[in-house]
């Protein structure tokens, strides 16, 4: 596990200098998985990692907002409605199947408001991660910065982890903290907590593409 606190943003940007590397290395193969307006999405794309290619960003919503900046960004995409689908399970597949035509070295979740069958999970074992806004194994779940408020937390952050069949329990790949003020309420603390998940998923990510992160065996 790597952690980070605080993080500053794009700090591996340094050593993308080294075009020869670039040119050597092959690049890390991405599709994302949104809902909604898919800011972390849109985080990654704008990193601009040279050793990485976003093939495609795909929702189970028509409406998510996300589509149309990664359509302006020049990235494919795809729907796959959830509601055309009698069971999880028949989704999942037909989202199997959407996605493996883009041959992803990884999968990333950002705001996929899904939650995923074990036959998913297991298709991607190694190559699925997500990001919670939580520093887990604390507050796995819904409403994560009021219940951090409820408890009295004197610190709150993001998890950039693997994803597994049980819930938001895969092994963590990175942290980022913030403290938590006397004077924050749920918004102030989402959005100070939204701030490094923008700086964290894009380094991660990066990792993967440096073959600096794999899933523990």
């Amino acid at each position: 596990m790597r952690n980070a606190y605080p993080v500053t943003t794009h700090k591996f940007q340094s050593r993308w200098s080294f075009n020869l590397l670039i040119y050597l290395m092959k690049k890390l193969s991405v599709v994302i998985l949104i809902s909604g307006r898919g800011s972390n999405m849109q985080a990654i794309v704008e990193a601009r990692d040279p050793l990485v290619e976003i093939r495609a960003v795909i929702s189970n919503r028509a409406d998510a907002a996300g589509l149309i900046f990664a359509q302006q960004q020049g990235i494919a995409t795809k729907v796959v409605d959830h509601k055309e689908f009698m069971t999880r399970e028949t989704f999942d597949r037909a989202l199997i199947a959407s996605i493996d035509q883009y041959s992803p070295d990884l999968l990333v979740l950002a705001g996929f408001m899904r939650i995923l069958t074990p036959e998913f999970v297991t298709h991607y074992e190694g190559r699925l991660i997500n990001i919670h806004p939580s520093l887990l194994p604390k507050y796995k779940g819904l409403h994560t910065h009021a219940r951090v408020l409820a408890a009295g937390e004197t610190e709150h952050g993001a998890t950039v982890h693997f994803v597994t069949a049980e819930l938001d329990a895969g092994p963590t790949i990175l942290q980022a903290r913030v403290p938590v003020l006397p004077t924050d309420d749920e918004n102030s603390l989402a959005a100070r907590v939204l701030e490094q998940e923008h700086q964290i998923y894009p380094q991660a990510i990066h990792w993967f593409a440096e073959r600096c992160v794999a899933f523990p065996t």
